[in-house]
Parts: structure tokens; sequence; C-alpha cells
């Protein structure tokens, strides 16, 4: 394995473990970071397609439908199928799902001062950039 994989994993690992502990602090325990992928994707889209999602996020949709079905079963988000095809379903938040925005974006900006901490801003972009072009490769 590279060095920048390791780190990179190590850097996820860390990051998911912040996240999973802010979350149980402020009483949703049952989140994961995966959940967050999608919550992040509906914050900026009122309504989307579910399979829109499994795009976004990098999952399959058998994924994508695990993760919801939790989401729903907590209320945070409601699934609705389209009138003229009933084979898409649309997905949005409650109004449940809308109140926990503050915290997300809250857990958020915390792990964020956290990993760039000592950074300049050119730094943070040059890592960002880096990190993309090696997406790509993958």
């Amino acid at each position: 394995m590279s060095k920048a994989l390791f780190l990179i994993s190590k850097i996820k690992e860390a990051g998911n473990n912040f996240i999973i502990s802010k979350l149980k602090e402020s009483g949703y325990k049952d989140l994961s970071p995966s959940h967050g992928d999608i919550l992040a994707c509906l914050y900026k889209n009122k309504k989307i397609k579910m399979k829109e999602i499994a795009i976004k996020i990098h999952r399959t949709k058998a994924t994508v439908t695990v993760l919801v079905d939790k989401l729903e079963k907590m209320g945070l988000v409601i699934r609705e199928k389209s009138n003229y095809d009933t084979r898409v379903v649309y997905l949005s938040l409650t109004l449940k799902g809308l109140e926990l925005k503050p915290i997300f974006e809250k857990i958020s900006n915390e792990l964020n001062s956290f990993l760039y901490k000592n950074f300049s801003s050119q730094d943070i972009f040059q890592l960002e950039n880096l990190l993309e072009k090696m997406l790509k490769n993958i």
C-alpha cells in the first residue's frame, strides 16, 4: 500500500470516529457518516431521485436503499414515487431532517477546523486539488 493511501485511510477513520462521537453527543447515536453523505445531498437539493444520490455519493443503489431505510425509520427523510414513472423514487427531508442541519453543519465545521489546523488557504487548495486528481486516476 502506498503511504498516501495509508494516510488517507487513517484520516478517514479518525474523521469518521470524530463524526460518530459528535453525533452521539447530539443525540443521534444511530446515524453514521454514510448517512451524512445522503443528508448533505438533500441539504443542497430539496428533492432528489435516489438514483442521483447513489451517483453523487459513489454508492450502489442497494447501499443507498439500506441507508435511506434507516433515515426514514428515524423520521429524517421521506420517499415519494414519481407520478409519471413508478420506478423513480424521490427523496426529501422531513421537518426533523431539516432541524438536524445546524447540528450537521456544526460537526462539519468542527471537523474541518481540526483537519485544516495550521494549513494556509493555499495549502488547503493545493491538497484538495491533488486529492481530486488522485480520485480521478482511480
